[in-house]
């Protein structure tokens, strides 16, 4: 089985084999990784020079897309050795994060841009067409973000599972969207926000409970939010004050979904710039995300560069955690995150934007 590990890209994937291919999104291409007995080495390098903000394996017919930092969106038939770029009727150059789906018997893809844009392909990716709604929201205006050049992204795309065509849509900085017709129409969920909150409507991942995808839960800039009803109203069940006060990454267990696994910084980026120390950590919860607690076993006793992805893959008989940092550096983990190891070092940062740029400058690295 393939799965991809991408800051902004598919996070879970299930089959009916144990993952023995991983592809990460580093700032210098793809690394394909494969397992071999018990360890994992470098089995190719693609698109080398791009930046990589997300990738998604698509598994019915077996392809793997990757949207790059202003590059487009590229597309291997073969497991990331060859790429075609596929930009008919996509727009934008900054395909910042991708989701597929089933629905009515077809996969449908969706790119998610920099500026905040969403398209569609029902085609697999030979051609794409706008869904203009998401642009016509009302509050466009204040859509920002904090670094240069200022301009928010699509960063998360979610389906519920029940209906595809309900979607969820987070706009880094700017806004909770939620369509129920596939995309033709958005509606702004904003009842967490309030005036006070250090971090605008900074919305990252969005993740909805399997067994009840009522259940809705994103992760911000100021913490953890949780709602039962379909986002109508929230619960802060973390907040910026915590270990892991900018969360990014966020899985639930497919073996059991009241245990969810959280990764990311102990304060937002723009302290990065001054401390070049990110401080970030793994978390696990076994109550639905009420409480948590640490699972570093295995990881650096102080991580000073930030988890920039997390996703999993999950088989008949387990499932794997799998996290790539700024360091460049890829862990995973087994036993519900419970202890971790470093299966490659040495790549290039996986990172969203220029997350890497304090981090690495602190360690002298190369890249």
């Amino acid at each position: 089985m393939d799965a991809t590990l991408s800051p902004n890209g598919a996070t879970r994937y299930i089959g009916q084999e144990r993952c023995g291919r991983l592809h990460v999104a580093t700032i210098q291409g793809v690394v394909t990784l494969e397992r071999a007995e018990a360890a994992w080495r470098v089995a190719g390098r693609s698109l080398e020079g791009c930046h990589i903000s997300s990738l998604l394996f698509e598994p019915r017919r077996g392809a793997l897309f990757a949207g790059v930092n202003k590059g487009g969106l590229h597309v291997s038939l073969d497991g990331g050795k060859t790429w075609e770029r596929r930009m008919r009727g996509l727009t934008e150059e900054y395909v910042f994060s991708l989701a597929a789906t089933e629905r009515d018997g077809q996969v449908v893809l969706y790119a998610g841009t920099e500026p905040a844009a969403l398209f569609q392909s029902t085609d697999y990716g030979e051609t794409w067409e706008e869904l203009p709604a998401l642009r016509n929201v009302p509050g466009t205006e204040t859509w920002w973000f904090p670094s240069p050049p200022h301009v928010a992204h699509v960063k998360d795309i979610t389906f519920d599972p029940r209906d595809t065509r309900t979607m969820y849509v987070s706009v880094e900085q700017g806004a909770l969207l939620k369509s129920t017709d596939g995309g033709q129409t958005w509606r702004e969920l904003a009842g967490y926000s309030r005036a006070d909150d250090h971090a605008y409507k900074d919305v990252h991942r969005v993740a909805l409970r399997p067994s009840n995808p009522d259940e809705v839960y994103f992760t911000s800039g100021a913490g953890l939010y949780y709602s039962a009803d379909g986002g109508e109203t929230w619960d802060h069940f973390t907040d910026d004050n915590g270990r892991i006060g900018y969360p990014d990454g966020l899985l639930f267990s497919p073996q059991d979904d009241n245990v969810l696994i959280m990764s990311g910084a102990n304060r937002n980026p723009g302290t990065w710039r001054e401390t070049h120390d990110a401080n970030a950590a793994v978390a696990r919860s076994r109550d639905g995300g009420r409480t948590w607690e640490l699972v570093m076993r295995g990881l650096p006793d102080h991580m000073r560069c930030n988890i920039e992805a997390l996703s999993l893959a999950a088989w008949p008989g387990g499932f794997d955690v799998f996290a790539g940092t700024t360091d460049g550096d890829v862990y995973t983990a087994e036993n519900q995150g419970e202890n971790w190891s470093r299966i490659v070092g040495g790549l290039a940062p996986v990172s969203k934007g220029r997350h890497y740029m304090p981090l690495v400058a602190a360690a002298g690295s190369r890249h």
